[in-house]
């Protein structure tokens, strides 16, 4: 899940949405919808099978090709059409998709993009990527969604009125409680509260107290002083950074510190009074020893085999499955009253929406099969599995059980896996759609998310004080430019700033300096610049 990286509700009947095929085919399938040019198998009745050539990236946990996992292969026989994958890894698919663009070595289409919009419009402006409009007309599944949400045909409408990719939706909750509403939740070592007899810290000053018994009181029990009270990722309000606590002293900060008032009104978070008092507090835990000391350097992987040795007291992250274990005796920690009694759940801009999950090339030459392959995507079953992976795989831990009675995938118990890695290796991401009312029709919601929607809805909905959210506004290319010259410059220099005060303590000596510095990069320029941007997208 990241956020990555994800918010409507829906209520209609899901009926139109299922046309299934029927039984299995020879590799066991009888769930993934409708096919073109299919007999009562689902199996594909062309007499020549078509490939297509697509470049794509995966975990390093999947398998190198592809065409290995259960999902394509069964995709392959439902829709006649064989693809030739040149595949990467995630972390260099950015640079080798580059490359490719840049040489003209083209794909016929890339899959699972991550396109940025600066690079839809830029790629589509040289002609390297096609408008899709009339292929997403010759996909009656993908029709069948935005006919339902015609909000995401606005979202996936380029401001020339063009479309030029097609997008990931995943509905999990609304509004204040969509599961994307906070990433970085704080999680506290439960185990150790109770074995040094502490209660869970209702405001900031009671965090320190608890953080410095974990200092120095070995609550793990090993006689070593090893014990790291909080640990974090140092960013602007990433999933593992400490940006939560920020809502103690005023409006807090999100992910891309982008804040919106309930009169309508863009703000930087960063240039907030709060902020600076937050950092303040930062400081006065670092001073006391109590922050990991590696959060300026250390990186995910880092992160993570830390919080299998019993060492962390408190960290952020989305899911604790993924660093310490679904098992571990961690909480999830309440939002805190700072020194002023604010207590405040910042709301992230995030929401289950990626535009640019799939675009088509200049090199392709069989539009029609590609808009055949692209709508397969989304079939309701079909977009299930590509999010989370299939069923009946007898080499690996399955996802789901598939119920041919009801055409309902079911999610299966994690049994201890890590959602992340089991999911990294069966599912295919890419394009996709699943609404709320998928969930008791055509799957299950997953335990990990069900869960965590709970936590946000009994735990932090109730504390979050902001009305409005940034929403997921498609800049001109103009304006994108703007954005990025900008925000090359002034996120860097926020987080500097922010880790120098906090292991300084010299925020309110400079602060009136930074201010007019925040100026000279731009700020008031992007501050025009998103206002316009949220002011258009209301009136759509």
């Amino acid at each position: 899940m990241n956020n990555i990286y994800k918010k409507t509700v829906f209520g209609l009947s899901l009926a139109a949405f299922l046309v299934v095929t029927g039984c299995g085919s020879s590799s066991g399938n009888n769930a993934g919808g409708n096919s073109h040019g299919a007999n009562a198998n689902g199996e594909s009745t062309d007499a020549k099978k078509v490939t297509l050539k697509f470049m794509t990236q995966s975990s390093p946990l999947a398998p190198t090709d592809p065409n290995e996992k259960l999902v394509f292969k069964r995709m392959e026989e439902k829709t006649g059409i064989h693809i030739d994958w040149t595949n990467y890894t995630n972390d260099v698919f950015a640079e080798k998709k580059n490359l490719a663009l840049a040489s003209g070595d083209l794909p016929d289409a890339i899959f699972d993009a991550g396109m940025s919009d600066y690079d839809l419009l830029k790629l589509a402006k040289d002609g390297t990527i096609i408008p899709l409009d009339d292929l997403v007309a010759k996909m009656p599944n993908l029709q069948k969604v935005l006919e339902l949400k015609p909000q995401y045909k606005a979202m996936m409408t380029a401001p020339d009125g063009h479309i030029y990719s097609i997008p990931w939706i995943e509905e999990l909750g609304s509004d204040k409680e969509s599961i994307h509403e906070v990433n970085n939740i704080p999680w506290i070592n439960k185990g150790w509260l109770d074995k040094l007899g502490l209660q869970m810290p209702t405001t900031t000053e009671e965090l320190k107290q608890v953080l410095i018994a974990f200092k120095t009181k070995d609550p793990n029990g090993n006689g070593k002083a090893d014990e790291i009270p909080m640990s974090f990722i140092n960013s602007n309000g990433g999933n593992e950074d400490l940006g939560f606590l920020f809502g103690s002293f005023g409006r807090g900060i999100n992910w891309d510190l982008t804040l919106v008032g309930d009169d309508g009104k863009v703000s930087f978070a960063a240039s907030d009074d709060g902020y600076k008092k937050a950092v303040n507090y930062i400081h006065d835990l670092y001073k006391e020893g109590l922050l990991d000391n590696e959060f300026v350097t250390q990186d995910w992987n880092t992160y993570v085999a830390k919080g299998k040795e019993d060492v962390y007291g408190l960290y952020f992250t989305w899911d604790k499955a993924n660093v310490t274990g679904l098992d571990s005796k961690f909480e999830p920690m309440p939002a805190l009253a700072g020194p002023e009694g604010i207590k405040n759940v910042t709301r992230t801009n995030g929401m289950g929406f990626d535009r640019g999950r799939m675009v088509v090339t200049n090199a392709d030459e069989n539009l029609d099969a590609t808009a055949k392959w692209m709508d397969q995507l989304y079939e309701p079953l079909q977009s299930v599995q590509d999010n989370w992976g299939t069923y009946g795989d007898d080499k690996q831990q399955n996802i789901f059980e598939f119920d041919a009675a009801k055409q309902m995938l079911k999610h299966l118990p994690l049994n201890g896996a890590a959602p992340g890695e089991l999911r990294g290796k069966t599912s295919v991401g890419g394009p996709l759609a699943i609404l709320d009312s998928y969930y008791g029709t055509v799957t299950t919601k997953p335990d990990d998310a069900a869960w965590r929607m709970d936590i946000l809805k009994k735990v932090y909905v109730p504390d979050m004080k902001a009305e409005k959210t940034y929403p997921r506004v498609f800049f001109s290319i103009e304006e994108l430019d703007r954005i990025t010259a900008i925000e090359t410059d002034l996120m860097p220099y926020v987080l500097r700033k922010r880790t120098e005060w906090i292991e300084k303590g010299t925020a309110d000596k400079e602060w009136a300096d930074y201010m007019k510095e925040l100026d000279r990069l731009g700020l008031q320029d992007w501050l025009k610049i998103k206002q316009t941007g949220y002011d258009r997208n209301t009136l759509k």
